[in-house]
C-alpha cells in the first residue's frame, strides 16, 4: 500500500510498467470527463466515479488479485481501512470475472489512510481496503479507481 499526492507519483514509477503512464493521465484529469470506465491505454482502465462517503459499516472490505487499485481523489476526502488480507475473515469467495474477493469485520486493530483531494492510494493484492467511507460525516466526492495488470 502507498499513500501520497499527486505530485510525488513520478517517485513511484518504476515499481511497475505502466504506473508513469497511469500517474501522467491522473495528473493530467479533465475535470469534465464523465462517470463511468475509460481506456487509458497499456492495457489500464480508468473508473470516474462521483457518489457520498458512507459509514464504515455500510461498506464491505475487498480485493484483487488480477488489479492493482490506484485511487485517485480529485474532489472531497475518505478514509480508505486497509490490511493484510490473511488478517481477515473471507466473507464472499475470490470471484474471477469481477476480480473481487470480499471480507468481513477486521477482528484486529487496522491502518485507515485519509485520502484528500489530490492524493492518491495504490493498493496491491495483497491490501485489502474498504473504500468510501466518511471520515466524519458523508461528504461528496468524486475520485478515479485506475486498474493496473498485476503482470505487465
Amino acid at each position: 500500500m502507498i499513500c501520497d499526492h499527486i505530485g510525488n507519483a513520478p517517485q513511484y514509477a518504476p515499481l511497475h510498467p505502466a504506473f508513469a503512464h497511469c500517474f501522467r493521465w491522473l495528473a493530467a484529469f479533465d475535470g469534465t470527463t464523465p462517470d463511468g470506465n475509460h481506456d487509458i491505454g497499456h492495457g489500464c482502465e480508468a473508473r470516474v466515479m462521483s457518489y457520498h462517503t458512507e459509514p464504515a459499516e455500510h461498506r464491505k472490505w475487498e480485493s484483487h488479485r488480477r488489479y492493482i487499485d490506484i485511487q485517485y481523489v480529485v474532489s472531497g476526502l475518505e478514509c480508505i481501512p486497509v490490511a493484510p488480507i490473511e488478517t481477515l475473515p473471507v466473507a464472499t469467495p475470490y470471484d474471477a470475472e469481477q476480480d473481487v474477493c470480499f471480507y468481513g469485520t477486521a477482528p484486529a486493530p487496522t491502518t485507515s489512510l485519509v485520502v484528500n483531494a489530490g492524493m492518491f492510494a495504490v493498493f496491491f493484492p495483497q491490501d485489502a481496503h474498504r473504500p468510501n467511507v466518511a471520515v466524519t460525516t458523508p461528504v461528496a466526492t468524486r475520485k478515479i479507481v485506475v486498474k493496473v495488470p498485476v503482470a505487465a
